[in-house]
């Protein structure tokens, strides 16, 4: 399958797949689609090095970055608050509450705990740490620069284009892709209802054919649902270039995901998804467990305002994962991770390599089966 925006960004397929993993990103782009990193919550050192190892493995091949710099969040006047002031935002009752959560469900305390873990979790959702991250993606040869939440700054917008690099963000409106387009954005992601992470309340198949027609003519992705070549076909069909995937990334080889996450995501249902804000403030997708069945609770404390709800669950989220890596039942309970609704599509591990060549070539049959079906006679 090759549409306009392979040509545009010197691509095989209009695949665009976005992870955490420099692995995944490298193996997509060398197979010919186009990974994007997941950059926010990284040390600018962890940066570089992933840079660098992208760009190792993808020379002359097409990569990208993806940030998180909403428009509104506890600090954005001021561009973002050091660690030391945003905890002394967080209520005592809240730290007691997550406290009370992981001893209720045995989840014993680390040996040792750096503070770099709430530092990530709350500097990377700022606009000085944002800024601070895209200089360091501008110094390697990416090709485009996402912002998953809002409109991106226009400073970085018109550094990005001074080195011709694309600037696209995720929209979950039609409202929003509009203030998008206003603001000189080159690519705009609609994404549904569906998918994993940071997501609104339209699906894909209400959404993508508005924003298409109200962006006209900048280029638009799919995002949500799509993790097979039917569905890629479906957001063809929907006036979209391509598709921008997330989940389907994290059940391959080369995955950031946990191990016990992965064997939840294989097991799991479509239904076993929920949008809520217990990881970062904002509503996200993400697999149902004990951990989000506490925090929507009504008799429990409600989440804070981002970035606060990620920097008091950090080292939480750390003594989960370690727990459950060490076969800890509460820790199992409690772990879980951003996925879309796809995720009851997923429950097999393949090298990300062969996912995007079959999602790609199935593309290509079900359209050469769909053709004879609605030719005249």
């Amino acid at each position: 399958m090759h549409t306009a925006i392979c040509d545009a960004y010197n691509i095989d397929a209009p695949i665009f797949a976005f992870s955490h993993s420099p692995a995944v990103v490298a193996a997509v782009s060398k197979a010919g689609g186009f990974g994007v990193l997941g950059a926010s919550g990284m040390e600018p050192e962890e940066l570089d090095r992933a840079l660098q190892m992208i760009t190792r493995e993808c020379a002359s091949k097409s990569y990208g970055i993806d940030m998180i710099i909403p428009n509104t969040y506890v600090g954005s006047e001021e561009g973002g608050f050091d660690l030391e002031t945003l905890q002394k935002h967080i209520p005592q009752g809240h730290r007691d509450f997550v406290e009370g959560l992981l001893e209720a469900y045995h989840v014993p305390k680390l040996a040792s705990t750096k503070e770099t873990v709430s530092a990530r979790a709350g500097l990377g959702i700022s606009l000085k740490r944002g800024s601070q991250l895209v200089d360091i993606a501008l110094s390697y040869p990416i090709k485009l620069i996402v912002n998953a939440l809002g409109v991106p700054p226009a400073f970085i917008i018109e550094k990005a284009h001074r080195q011709n690099v694309r600037v696209g963000a995720l929209v979950g409106a039609v409202k929003h892709a509009l203030h998008q387009k206003e603001a000189g954005v080159d690519l705009i992601i609609a994404q549904g209802f569906e998918a994993g992470g940071h997501t609104g309340e339209i699906a894909s198949m209400v959404l993508v054919p508005q924003v298409v027609d109200a962006v006209a003519p900048i280029p638009v992705l799919c995002a949500g649902g799509v993790a097979s070549g039917r569905q890629l076909a479906a957001a063809l069909a929907l006036g979209a270039q391509g598709a921008w995937t997330g989940s389907v990334w994290l059940m391959t080889k080369e995955a950031e995901t946990h191990p016990v996450v992965k064997e939840k995501f294989r097991a799991a249902s479509s239904s076993d998804t929920l949008r809520s804000r217990a990881s970062t403030g904002k509503p996200a997708r993400q697999l149902r467990s004990a951990w989000t069945e506490a925090w929507e609770d009504p008799a429990n404390p409600k989440p804070l305002s981002m970035p606060l709800q990620g920097i008091l669950s950090s080292n939480a989220r750390q003594r989960i994962e370690t727990d459950a890596r060490q076969g800890g039942e509460g820790g199992k309970q409690l772990i879980n991770y951003y996925v879309g609704q796809s995720v009851g599509m997923l429950n097999t591990i393949h090298p990300a390599a062969e996912v995007l060549h079959s999602m790609n070539e199935e593309c290509d049959a079900v359209l050469r089966n769909i053709a004879p079906q609605v030719a005249k006679e």
